[in-house]
């Protein structure tokens, strides 16, 4: 039960108590709008649902903002292998405030700020879960793929597996961090560089590439990103990338790579969903470098010589999501300062547009849905 401050008492009252307070006194509405799609492919229908009630280890979160991401993209067509439930309201980079949480929640309270990520729940229990590898957990719950997600006022997630926000940050400019920003850092730790090495981002001016750039740069590593068009160029240039090769100006991307790294980048993280840059990869990687695989172009493979692979000595890893660690950890590079989001704002009724733009591949960083709008 929350207790309220006397309001005749004297005693200071802060921010985050005035907050709650308000939070309080607001009614939890019965009806919320929301973007809900029934099958693949079909009308992406701004319409009105009922808010979800919190299970004893859930907590409801106000969904202020959330970034819209390219697995939104592949749930509302459904050509993945692995299906999403319908209906399906998506979304999985929400960023917002606590109003309601289960009995058994010990970690979150009222008035709290809150993520709600793409690995909402695992069992916590199995080997890989055990070990810290959460996003290989066998009985995972996604948000805004096997769980409603972010693209609705209000949304559940799992007390454990959420992501504890600072007061005081900007929810627009932190949502996409929840997916993208948390995906390519984990990325990037998987590449195993040492600061001073050449690392590759192959789709450098889209919504994930935008965010690796930054934490690749702060992480010390020297920066070639890979991506077509001059405002893609001047946007990697911006966020402290040094070298840009431009699939449009270069015939020869391998050749070109090559040449701007001397010899090749120690790791590439691809976050393009391009099958044909994910193949180029493994040749312009430098002996004993690392090749991660990030984005997920439908029926893509990889291939490498194997005479070539053994050769060079390079590794091909896949990088899925980050767990609890790695959330933690790429929220505080936000919160440092050290990362921002390149964002365009629009209203959630306005979502399809983003689903053009990054069906076109014209998006530059990531567009974030206003839930109010």
């Amino acid at each position: 039960m929350l207790r309220l401050l006397n309001p005749r008492s004297t005693q200071t009252v802060s921010r985050a108590t005035r907050l709650v307070i308000r939070l309080s006194s607001t009614a939890i509405p019965t009806t919320q709008k929301a973007v809900v799609f029934y099958e693949h492919g079909g009308e992406l229908k701004y319409t009105d649902i009922p808010v979800p009630k919190p299970k004893p280890n859930e907590i409801l979160v106000n969904i202020k903002y959330s970034g819209v991401c390219h697995t939104d993209l592949h749930a509302w067509k459904g050509d993945w292998a692995i299906k999403p439930k319908l209906p399906l309201v998506g979304g999985h980079e929400g960023a917002g405030v606590v109003v309601a949480k289960g009995a058994n929640v010990t970690n979150f309270e009222i008035g709290d700020y809150a993520g709600v990520k793409w690995l909402g729940k695992t069992c916590m229990e199995c080997e890989f879960c055990q070990k810290g590898f959460e996003p290989n957990c066998e009985t995972p719950t996604l948000s805004g793929y096997t769980h409603d997600g972010t693209f609705q006022q209000y949304a559940t997630a799992d007390a454990i597996h959420a992501a504890h926000i600072p007061p005081g940050t900007d929810l627009a400019k932190v949502a996409p961090i929840l997916c993208a920003g948390i995906t390519v850092y984990k990325a990037l730790k998987t590449a195993a560089l040492i600061p001073g090495q050449w690392v590759a981002i192959s789709g450098a001016g889209g919504g994930l590439g935008s965010l690796a750039v930054q934490y690749a740069v702060a992480m010390g590593y020297r920066v070639v990103g890979i991506d077509g068009g001059n405002e893609k160029e001047a946007l990697f240039r911006s966020l402290g990338g040094e070298t840009f090769v431009d699939f449009h100006k270069n015939k020869d991307i391998v050749s070109a790579v090559r040449e701007a790294t001397g010899g090749g980048p120690h790791g590439v993280v691809n976050v393009s969903v391009s099958t044909n840059a994910i193949l180029q990869s493994v040749e312009y990687v430098r002996p004993t470098g690392t090749v991660v695989l990030v984005g997920l172009p439908p029926d893509a493979t990889v291939k490498s010589d194997v005479l070539t692979h053994v050769l060079k000595s390079i590794n091909i890893k896949g990088s899925y999501v980050g767990n609890r660690a790695d959330t933690k950890e790429a929220i505080e590079f936000f919160t440092r300062g050290l990362v921002q989001s390149p964002i365009k704002i629009i209203g959630l009724s306005q979502l399809e547009e983003a689903y053009k733009a990054m069906e076109e591949g014209t998006s530059i960083g990531r567009y974030v849905v206003d839930t109010s709008r």
